[in-house]
């Protein structure tokens, strides 16, 4: 057990923080909208750490004038915690905050049977508030003991339209001005990526450096107590070096000296469930070969070449293909539905079909510069390629800057350039 002590110091500082924030400006996000306030399931952010989670929640609830408490689990003085200690923290924040019904739980996966606490609090008509970095401990503990009784958003760090409202720069405005704010603001975010703390921070490869050591070290390596740490954190650095890259179990246990590839499998699972890559399946109409050749991807280009000792070229192809699919999720996840990559036989590849079900909805090809005819002749064959296979008709090709509609072989081609097409949905 915790002191009670201990719990009321570090609930009180995190009032006081949490009272500093109502003078910061906060960008509002798309995703407050699918915060179900009045819900009387459990409200589950998840996303990669200093996404915005904890921002997202606090702005809907204070948005919304209802009386809420707080507290944050990620502390080293909640190390230690476990389910029986979760009573005394109810206590404690009513001490604090007065009554309330709607409780804001951060990073509880952090503790040990708290899922247990949060059905008991829904018995009770709490409307409950969780955030968490860890998609498996959150989506695998909710679905087996609050089956039904829990809403998930996935947060992912910030759009283009995030980023624009954050830094002041019109998202709608026609001007030529305004227009060349965009561009210009688009060039950062194609670089720097979207977290919302790199805004202001001088140092970004250190800051960088530092939240992916926390991730590997604290979210993956501590928790599942890992028998190769050393070769894990050097196999998840070269993979943040190559993404987008095709997973190959074996010879990633080869040239890291891991015993097996199952072992590898369940590295790259962790990273996954920690947010640090985002899997991409393999488009078939036959659902067991879609769990073959995965692609994964960074969750945000800061991670790919931002770190300190980081090896991977500052590849702007590589970097507009990864927003785009992290684009692509914020949409369609919650439509439910699924983004694959395709590639045929002969090696020719369509970087994503949307599908709903079997039926592919939209095909998209990624190339940063279209100018060369070769290279335009080459990511149009590719498309089209992908179009027949699928017998999909919205196709679109996701430049830096071109602009243009053609007609190939009876099939219309959307060029747009990334900066429109981040902005209008």
């Amino acid at each position: 057990m915790i002191d009670k002590r201990v719990i009321e110091q570090v609930i009180s500082e995190q009032f006081e923080e949490l009272k500093k924030l109502e003078r910061e400006p906060l960008v509002s996000r798309p995703e407050e909208d699918r915060i179900e306030l009045e819900s009387t399931m459990a409200q589950v952010v998840i996303g990669v750490r200093r996404s915005g989670k904890s921002t997202l929640c606090y702005s809907m609830l204070k948005s919304k004038g209802v009386n809420f408490a707080y507290v944050n689990f990620d502390d080293e003085r909640f190390l230690d915690m476990t389910a029986a200690d979760l009573n005394i923290v109810l206590e404690v924040l009513y001490k604090i905050y007065g009554d309330f019904n709607y409780l804001f739980l951060d990073e509880v996966q952090n503790v040990t049977g708290w899922h247990l606490f949060v059905n008991r609090l829904l018995r009770s008509r709490m409307r409950v508030f969780v955030t968490g970095s860890n998609a498996k401990l959150l989506s695998g503990e909710l679905a087996t003991h609050l089956t039904g009784r829990h809403d998930e958003i996935e947060l992912y760090p910030f759009s283009f339209r995030d980023y624009c409202m954050a830094t002041g720069v019109s998202i709608d405005s026609p001007t030529t001005k305004s227009v060349a704010f965009r561009r210009a603001a688009f060039d950062v975010y194609l670089k720097q990526g979207g977290f919302p703390e790199l805004l202001h921070e001088k140092n970004k490869t250190s800051y960088i450096s530092k939240l992916v050591d926390n991730i590997l070290k604290r979210d993956i390596e501590q928790r599942h107590k890992l028998r190769y740490p050393h070769a894990f954190e050097s196999m998840a650095h070269h993979l943040l070096n190559v993404v987008p890259h095709v997973v190959v179990e074996n010879d990633l246990a080869h040239n890291f000296g891991i015993k097996s590839s199952h072992t590898v499998a369940k590295y790259i699972d962790y990273l996954k469930e920690a947010y640090l890559l985002i899997g991409l399946k393999k488009y078939s109409q036959k659902s067991i070969q879609r769990v073959y050749d995965e692609k994964v991807y960074a969750v945000d280009v800061a991670m790919m070449d931002a770190r300190a000792d980081a090896f991977a070229s500052d590849n702007l192809g590589w970097h507009l293909e990864t927003l785009v699919y992290i684009e692509l999720l914020r949409r369609n996840g919650p439509k439910e539905q699924d983004i694959y990559y395709y590639k045929n036989d002969k090696g020719i590849e369509t970087d994503f079909v949307v599908c709903k079900g079997n039926k592919a909805l939209e095909l998209y090809q990624v190339c940063y510069d279209l100018s060369s005819e070769k290279t335009r002749t080459r990511e149009i064959n590719s498309l089209l390629t992908g179009a027949k296979a699928t017998r999909c008709n919205n196709l679109y090709i996701i430049t830096d800057f071109q602009s243009e509609t053609i007609t190939h072989d009876g099939r219309t081609i959307k060029i747009v350039p990334a900066h429109e097409w981040l902005l209008n949905e």
